[in-house]
This record gives C-alpha cells, structure tokens and sequence, in this order.
C-alpha cells in the first residue's frame, strides 16, 4: 500500500513588504536582500491573522466534505504556537467543521516539526488505510526591527492531506534523522522574538545536511543522479542554495547537475515572494517546484531535507504519482500579486501591533484584510474565530 501527500494547499496573508522598501529604510544595498538572501518581498500578518486562521484558510482551499467526514487526525505543526496548553489543531479542527471523533494535535520542534507530522501521519494511515491525516505547517517569523533577523520574515501554512493511495505523491521509507543539542536559535517563553546566533545557525544548517545526507547515502545505497531534484529548508533561498551546492560532488555529471540547480530555482518561486515560514518552508518549496517545474514526471524520485534548529534534521524520499499535476494550481503567482502592498512604516505598525486586553481581557481589532478566516476578537482572554464572508 503506497501513502503520501493527495492534496496541498497554501495560504499566507493578504498584505506584501517589498524588500527593495525594506533595504532603503534599513541603509541597505536593496540588492543584499535580492541577491544576498535571495528574497524578493515577505508576506505581513497584521494582529487578526495568526497560525491558526492560516492554517484554516489553507486548509480550506483543499478539503470536500467528504474529506471532512473522512479526517480522523489533525496535526498543526508550528513554532509561532497562540497558546501553551490548547493545540492550535483543535480550533482549526472546529473552523473547518471536521467530523468529531479525530485526534487533534500541535508538534514542536522549530522548523522541523511538520516533517515529524508527516512520519505520525503515515504510521496512522498504515493502520487505518480509509483514514486521511490532515496535516498543517503553519507559522509566522518574527523578529526585531531593525534586527538581524528581519530581512528574513514572512508568513503563511502549508496543508497537507495524507491518504493511502495518494494522487500527488509517495512517502519512500528511506527517512535518516539526526539530533544534536545546539543553541543557534531559539525562543524562550518570556520572549516574543527568537534569540538567533545566525553565523552558526548558517553552519549547523550547512553540516546537519553534509552529514545526515552522507548517513542517507549510506544506509540507502544512493547518490544525486537518483534524484530529479533537492527541496531543501529555505530560511531564506540563499543558504539552501549553499547547502544544494555543498551535496554536488565534482563528479556529478553536469546533465545531472544542471537539472538539480534548474529545479532549485523552481522550489524557490514562492519562497521569494513570501520569505521565511519556518516549519512550512520546505513544503513551500516543494509546492513551488510541483507547480512550476517543466521538467519532472511521474516516477521521479524528489530529496527532501528538513531542518530545525536546536537542532533535528532529516533527510527523506517521495516518488510522484501519475496525473500529480491535476492536484495543483496553475495560478498561484498571480494570487500573490493581489496582496496589497505596505510601505515600512505601515508594515511596522501592523506586524508588531499587540492585543490591547482591557482589564477582562478583551479587546477588539480593527477590520484588516484576511483570508477565509480571521480572528475577530478576544473575549476574557478567549480567541474567538470567525469565517470570513468576503
């Protein structure tokens, strides 16, 4: 029995920085940012989107009713979490109005946590084939203004259906992880930012893959020219392109190589136009490169490495089903256009504005721009959701 991903969806919020803008309120060469990290805009949340409304509306822009009635398991995996004890999952679970008796969880680990759903996911289905697993990567980058850090934000969810006998494509049980216990990033309780050591956390990325894809290598009898392409985590598209760059050894064969740089260009479409969305971001980069690749097929075998600081990695396979491409949107670029655009004072008003909780804890927000859902309010330091009719 074949299991892996049937369906994906994709949201991330309705407004856009130029990172051009960015650059010249920063004193910046804007080319730093366009070629120095390869970013080209981040998408800005204001106070009414968080995990949960993106994951919803990602959600939503994939499942029937019959797969409602069919998901027994809710995973939200994400770093950017809106509550310590309440799974994000379970108000996602609510909004979309999926069948009661499903398991609703939220998974924990940086980046990587949504690559760790993926294996729950398959464990599940193996034991129960007529169930489907709805998974979601779903987290908003934040840092300081001014940071070190800020040029490499974003926003947005990747949703994922797993089912047996999926339609776009096939989990390889080829997975090779590796843990080491490394203080490059992270985020204490006490602190809404991340506390980042970049110079290192750029070296850890770079040698967690030399290594655990020389594990890869071994316990699989395999090298780059299996492969039709690489998805790497994009914290920010440059740093994969080093890591792409470290795993192609000299004797690769150019045809070969050519079409692994090729694809990376394709995986990074969408990253360059959203930035960093942590736990997402590889899956992002796999959406990107299924809907704009010109040269991948069905039974091509695509790498996956996933990462996340503190620090787990992994290295994985997935092989595409026949008529995968009747699975995607031929439009998504254009749906990016349409995000409205911010200069820098705005977008620092409306990224880093916080809840005004009255002495209840309630407060209202203003009437931003959302996607299908927004949070409304809070009511007694309750977050109250709604779908949005627009």
């Amino acid at each position: 029995m074949s299991i892996g991903i049937d369906k994906i969806g994709f949201a991330t919020s309705q407004y856009v920085l130029n990172m051009a803008d960015l650059a010249n309120a920063r004193g910046s060469e804007p080319e730093k940012f366009s070629i120095g990290l390869m970013l080209d805009a981040l998408s800005i949340t204001p106070i009414s989107e968080d995990v949960v409304t993106l994951a919803a509306s990602a959600s939503q822009e994939i499942l029937t009713e019959q797969d409602k009635e069919a998901i027994d398991m809710v995973i939200v995996a994400t770093e950017s979490g809106i509550d310590q004890s309440k799974a994000a999952s379970v108000y996602v679970h609510s909004l979309l109005g999926i069948q009661p008796f499903a398991r609703s969880i939220e998974m924990k680990e940086a980046c990587y946590a949504a690559t760790a759903a993926l294996n729950y996911a398959k464990l599940h289905v193996a034991t129960r084939p007529d169930s489907k697993v709805l998974v979601v990567a779903s987290d908003i980058a934040r840092y300081g203004i001014g940071s070190a850090g800020e040029s490499t934000q974003g926003a947005g969810a990747v949703a994922m259906l797993i089912t047996s006998n999926p339609r776009i494509l096939v989990f390889n049980d080829d997975n090779v992880a590796q843990t080491r216990d490394v203080m490059d990033f992270w985020r204490p309780n006490y602190s809404s930012t991340p506390f980042v050591n970049g110079i290192f956390s750029t070296k850890q990325y770079l040698d967690s893959l030399k290594t655990t894809w020389s594990e890869y290598q071994k316990r699989n009898q395999t090298d780059l020219t299996d492969f039709a392409a690489f998805c790497l985590h994009l914290p920010f598209p440059k740093l994969a392109l080093k890591g792409l760059n470290k795993v192609m050894t000299k004797d690769l064969p150019e045809v070969n190589k050519a079409q692994l740089l090729g694809n990376f260009e394709h995986s990074i479409a969408y990253n360059r136009k959203v930035g960093n969305i942590y736990t997402g971001s590889l899956y992002l980069g796999l959406l990107s490169l299924l809907e704009n690749s010109t040269n991948i097929k069905a039974g091509d075998k695509i790498a996956l490495f996933s990462y996340g600081s503190g620090a787990v990695s992994e290295i994985f396979s997935v092989g595409l089903v026949e008529g995968y491409k009747d699975m995607l949107k031929s439009f998504r670029t254009a749906d990016l256009e349409k995000r409205i655009p911010l200069s820098v004072a705005d977008y620092e008003k409306l990224f880093y504005q916080e809840a005004d909780l009255d002495q209840n804890g309630s407060a209202n927000f203003d009437l931003y721009k959302a996607g299908a859902f927004r949070l409304s309010h809070i009511q007694e330091h309750q977050r109250i959701y709604t779908k949005n009719e627009d």
